[in-house]
């Protein structure tokens, strides 16, 4: 049978994070996650989704005609069948983005993809399922994002951060969970501490709200 995808949403909007934000995206968003995140904003894509194929969503890709393409979940890396999709998307002349929880082997993803990797911090609930080898793959291209619930959370990645030299790896990205932590107030931390990090807001949440879907 034809290489297969479950799909939980694939729809052409404004990418909200990473250093390509503000920038028309198209998500390719897959179905099924490992991990339970206390403060997760797509528990919907943990079951909802349709089978397609790779060749169907390449196509449907195509027909929205953005160059820019992010393949997200819940956790896209569940389902082996997304490394066919990326390098399909890649031959096919795509910037392709992958977003990743961080507890999955980035191995084996094209080398074309740059990888936004989560962190997960203490606040999620699950940062022992963080798998710490990923870090040493990171290259050129790839991203790293730490969600922050709080100061408890800020103060672990600051560390992270540090013992780890990551800000000499690749750019580092901030994010304050939504309705948790005020933004303001992580800005204010970042500042103090004069850290090599950006600060990430969700500008999709921004624009259309924090229950919006398919935007």
């Amino acid at each position: 049978m034809p290489a297969r995808l479950k799909i939980h949403e694939l729809y052409l909007s404004i990418q909200g994070e990473s250093s390509h934000a503000g920038r028309p995206c198209t998500f390719v968003r897959l179905t099924g996650c490992q991990m339970r995140c206390v403060w997760c904003d797509s528990e919907h894509a943990f079951y909802e989704g349709s089978w397609r194929t790779v060749d169907e969503l390449v196509a449907e890709v195509a027909r929205l005609g953005c160059p820019l393409v992010e393949v997200t979940g819940g956790e896209p890396l569940l389902q082996p069948a997304v490394h066919a999709l990326m390098t399909r998307l890649c031959d096919a002349g795509h910037e392709v983005l992958l977003e990743t929880g961080g507890g999955l082997d980035i191995t084996r993803v094209d080398p074309r993809v740059k990888r936004i990797v989560d962190v997960k911090c203490p606040g999620s609930g699950e940062a022992d399922n963080n798998r710490w080898a990923n870090l040493a793959d990171l290259r050129p291209g790839d991203e790293l994002k730490f969600v922050l619930a709080g100061r408890e959370d800020y103060e672990w990645a600051r560390r992270v951060v540090a013992e780890r030299a990551l800000a000499r790896r690749c750019p580092i990205h901030f994010s304050p969970v939504w309705g948790a932590l005020d933004p303001a107030e992580l800005a204010a931390w970042i500042l103090a501490d004069r850290l090599p990090v950006r600060l990430g807001l969700q500008l999709h949440k921004l624009l259309w709200g924090a229950e919006a879907r398919g935007v």
